[in-house]
C-alpha cells in the first residue's frame, strides 16, 4: 500500500490544480447551503434504455482518482480497455465536494456521477437522477448484499445507482504524541492535555462539511445515551440541538476545518495537527511519506462514506452510462480503483486477488472489515426512521453548521 499511495499523491498533486479550477470548498469554509427537498416519495423511473453498441461516449461526474485512464501510472487504467470493447470515450470531470457534484449534475450534460451518501438522496428527492434498471447490469448480484439496497440509494424498493466504493472517517493521529491509539474521538472534541502535556487547543481538525453534524451526533449516542439518537443522519430539534452544541464546543479547540485531502496531509506535515477525522487515503500518504502517522475506529464507531455510481435524469448517452455501469463492477476494476485510491471494493470477489495492484491484505488495510462499525453518510431528510417527519433537513444541516465554522 505504501509504493500505491506514492503513485497516488502524483494523482493528488495534479488533481489539486483541477480541483483549484472547480472552485472546491476551501479547508477552513462550509460548503454553500444546498436545500434538501422535504419530499417523501421517490420519483418514477424515467425509463432505463439497454446498453446496446453505445451512442459514443460516456461523461462522468467523480471524486480525482475514481476514474483513471493510466496517465498518471500506466499501471492504473480501467478506461481504456472500456473504450476499446465499448467504442464509448470517456470523459471526466473532477469534483472536490459533494456540493459540487450536485451543482454539476443539476447544470446537465453529464451522465453518471459518483455520488456520496450526503448527496444521493438530494439528487433522487430533486429527480436529478432516474431509476437504474438493473437487470441491464448483469453483474448487480455480484455487489455485497449490504450494499444492494442500501437506503442512500435505495427508494421506496427501487434503486437509484450502483455501489462503486466505500471507506471509514478513520480518526488519524500522529504516533509521537499518542504512544498508544486513542480509544474515542474525545481527543477532538474534548480540550484536553495530551501525553506530551500539551492541550490538544489548535492541535485538532474538523471535516469541512454540513455532514459532519453527524460526527457529533454519534458521539453523543454513546456519551449522552438519554438523548435518544439511534441514527447520527435522523436528528429532531433536541437531538440536533445538541450536536450543535458540542460542534460549537469543539469550534473553540479546532483550529482548522479540512475539505481538500491534499491540504490536511500538508497540515499534518507542517502545521503542527496531531488529530483529526481523515480518510485512510491521507494515512496512506503520510505513512509513504515517513511521516508518523496512524489511524484507528474509536470506541463509538465512525461515520463513512459509499459512493454510488448514479445516472443523471436527463442523461445524454444512457447506453453507454449503462455499459460502464457494468464495467465499474469488474472485480479487476474495483480492485484497481481500490489499489488506487485506498478505498474498499464494492465487490467483495475483488479482495481475493482479482488485481494484481490490490494486495492479498489490502482490503484489511483498507478496513473492509469495520463495515458494521460505520454509519455511512446519507442526506438527512425530514422523513426520519421513527415514522414522523420531524428531522431535521440537510437544509438546516447546512445553515447552522455555516454558522458555527464562521464563530
Amino acid at each position: 500500500m505504501k509504493k500505491i499511495a506514492l503513485n497516488l499523491l502524483v494523482l493528488l498533486v495534479l488533481a489539486s490544480f483541477v480541483l483549484s479550477a472547480c472552485g472546491g470548498a476551501a479547508a477552513t469554509e462550509a460548503p454553500a447551503a444546498t436545500d434538501a427537498p422535504a419530499a417523501t416519495e421517490a420519483p418514477a423511473a424515467t425509463g432505463a434504455p439497454s446498453a446496446g453498441g453505445g451512442e459514443g461516449e460516456v461523461a462522468i461526474v467523480a471524486w480525482p482518482g475514481y476514474i483513471e485512464r493510466g496517465a498518471n501510472d500506466p499501471a492504473y487504467d480501467w478506461v481504456t480497455a472500456f473504450e476499446t470493447e465499448t467504442g464509448c470515450k470517456v470523459t471526466v470531470k473532477d469534483a472536490a465536494t459533494s456540493d459540487e457534484m450536485v451543482q454539476l449534475i443539476n447544470s446537465g450534460g453529464f451522465d453518471l456521477v459518483t455520488a456520496s451518501g450526503d448527496a444521493s438522496l438530494r439528487l433522487i428527492y430533486g429527480e436529478s437522477v432516474q431509476e437504474i434498471d438493473t437487470s441491464k447490469i448483469p453483474s448487480y448480484n455480484t455487489i455485497d448484499e449490504r450494499l444492494q439496497n442500501a437506503p442512500w440509494h435505495t427508494v421506496d424498493g427501487k434503486h437509484y445507482g450502483v455501489s462503486y466504493q466505500w471507506g471509514p472517517n478513520v480518526l488519524m493521529y500522529n504516533t509521537d504524541v499518542f504512544p498508544e491509539a486513542p480509544t474515542s474521538w474525545n481527543v477532538v472534541f474534548e480540550e484536553q492535555t495530551l501525553s506530551d502535556g500539551k492541550s490538544n487547543k489548535d492541535r485538532v481538525q474538523a471535516y469541512s462539511g454540513p455532514i459532519y453534524i453527524a460526527d457529533a451526533a454519534l458521539y453523543l449516542m454513546a456519551h449522552n445515551p438519554e438523548l435518544g439518537i439511534t441514527d447520527p443522519y435522523e436528528l429532531n430539534e433536541a437531538q440536533f440541538a445538541a450536536a450543535l452544541e458540542l460542534l460549537s464546543a469543539q469550534r473553540q479547540i479546532a483550529s482548522k476545518y479540512w475539505g481538500d485531502y491534499l491540504v490536511q496531509v500538508e497540515d499534518f506535515k507542517t502545521e503542527g495537527f496531531v488529530a483529526a477525522p481523515s480518510w485512510p487515503l491521507q494515512v496512506n500518504l503520510l505513512q509513504a511519506d515517513g511521516a508518523p502517522i496512524a489511524s484507528v475506529i474509536p470506541s463509538e464507531g465512525a461515520t463513512g462514506w459509499a459512493d454510488t455510481t448514479m445516472m443523471a435524469a436527463n442523461a445524454p448517452h444512457p447506453e453507454c452510462a449503462y455499459l460502464w455501469l457494468e464495467h465499474s463492477l469488474n472485480p479487476k476494476v474495483q480492485g484497481d480503483v481500490a489499489a488506487w485510491f485506498g478505498s474498499n471494493p464494492s465487490v467483495p470477489s475483488a479482495c481475493d486477488g482479482a488485481s494484481e495492484l490490490f494486495t492479498a491484505d489490502g482490503c484489511k488495510i483498507n478496513g473492509y472489515d469495520s463495515f458494521d462499525k460505520i454509519y455511512f453518510w446519507k442526506t438527512p431528510i425530514a422523513a426520519c426512521g421513527n415514522g414522523q417527519s420531524d428531522c431535521v433537513t440537510y437544509d438546516r444541516w447546512t445553515e447552522e453548521f455555516t454558522k458555527i465554522v464562521g464563530q
